[in-house]
């Protein structure tokens, strides 16, 4: 088991099984926070160009060091949905084209098209016999007009993981884009992108990165980068303010950087992208391979615990392909009622879709998985 509770400052009366949705900020990012603080209060240190291309570099190098992809195919985003966002608008879809999704997935994954039928494109949106689609049901949607399969990696309602190398192949048959949501995974699961049949992979900052929220990123293969077209010209994207000096600048010859051209606006964000490389940083030093261990423990602790006669724990999915999230139906009282007696009790968990869903990460232990047993199974009592 791992020992990193001491690198965060979580206060020892409650526990956070939550990472699904907020994962604290360790110590070391919240002191880059308030180095950044200092910063804009002595504003002297943002004269120079260097604060404004150090930080996002850095940022977009420990990103793509963490998936394994070259640093020119990383995008600096705020959330999951400007990846989502990103593709669905620079692909010229339209009349007579299709895009598959889960009728079940977050709605991240399913309102950036939805917003495009306007436009003629058609919405396919396939309702799973389980939690999460199977190759064979993408199989049967799939047809010569798909342009993009989008679909969640880790099921944010069941914590069940999506086939990504089987699902990657049927969408290269026809030569569509199988776009990933890694909102609830990247963190907490290896993935190295660019050796599956995927073409974008989206996540959060703010989740199991341990990161501000606000922060994200979008990683870009190349199948994917020769499609999507850039939607903005930005100065900082082009120039510097060195540039600036020149009086004779001619910005009708300016065109985007190669990389960064997808990038949001603002890549100096400093208060959030500073604390960001740190975090990222607490993760890639401790390993995925082992977080993810170490929360299969505590996830398998807290199945193995709870009292089966109060909660259905329901099917976790395929045993090679499990996430750490866990989510409990309560067969006695409501999930507002069981949520709230968590909470008072000093466990902070999710309620989703009738069910309370337990996301342990990194910085949890056995401890806290004893307590949150206890509050679980002390439940009526």
């Amino acid at each position: 088991m791992l020992d990193i509770a001491g690198d965060f400052d979580l206060p020892p009366e409650r526990v956070w099984l939550n990472a699904a949705h907020q994962g604290p900020l360790p110590g070391i990012a919240a002191q880059a926070v308030a180095e950044m603080v200092r910063w804009k209060q002595q504003p002297h240190n943002l004269k120079t160009s260097k604060p404004f291309t150090e930080i996002p570099g850095r940022l977009r190098s420990v990103l793509a060091d963490l998936i394994a992809v070259p640093d020119s195919e990383l995008v600096l985003a705020n959330s999951s949905s400007y990846g989502l966002h990103l593709v669905a608008n620079g692909l010229d879809l339209g009349e007579g084209d299709e895009v598959i999704v889960a009728a079940n997935d977050f709605p991240s994954d399913i309102l950036p098209w939805i917003r495009l039928q306007a436009s003629g494109l058609k919405v396919v949106q396939v309702e799973p016999a389980g939690e999460v689609l199977s190759v064979d049901e993408v199989r049967q949607a799939i047809t010569v007009r798909t342009k993009v399969v989008c679909l969640t990696w880790v099921h944010s309602f069941s914590g069940q993981v999506t086939d990504l190398a089987g699902i990657g192949e049927v969408s290269r048959s026809v030569d569509a884009l199988f776009v990933v949501n890694g909102s609830q995974g990247v963190g907490a699961l290896p993935i190295s992108p660019a050796d599956l049949p995927i073409d974008v992979l989206t996540g959060v900052g703010f989740k199991w990165l341990c990161g501000p929220y606000g922060t994200g990123f979008c990683w870009l293969g190349p199948r994917a980068s020769d499609r999507v077209s850039p939607a903005k010209l930005y100065w900082l994207n082009a120039l510097t303010a060195d540039d600036l000096v020149n009086p004779g600048l001619d910005l009708s010859t300016i065109t985007p950087s190669a990389t960064g051209r997808h990038d949001i606006f603002g890549t100096a964000n400093f208060f959030n992208f500073a604390a960001l490389i740190e975090s990222v940083g607490l993760v890639a030093s401790t390993g995925v391979a082992r977080i993810h261990e170490h929360n299969l423990e505590l996830a398998s602790h807290l199945v193995d615990g709870v009292d089966r006669s109060l909660y259905d724990v329901g099917d976790r999915g395929d045993p090679d392909r499990l996430s750490s999230i866990v989510l409990l139906r309560p067969l006695a009282g409501s999930v507002e009622d069981v949520s709230l007696h968590l909470e008072t009790e000093g466990v902070d968990v999710a309620a989703r879709m009738g069910k309370i869903r337990l996301a342990p990460h990194f910085y949890n232990g056995d401890a806290d998985i004893v307590s949150a047993l206890a509050a679980l199974n002390g439940y009526l009592q």
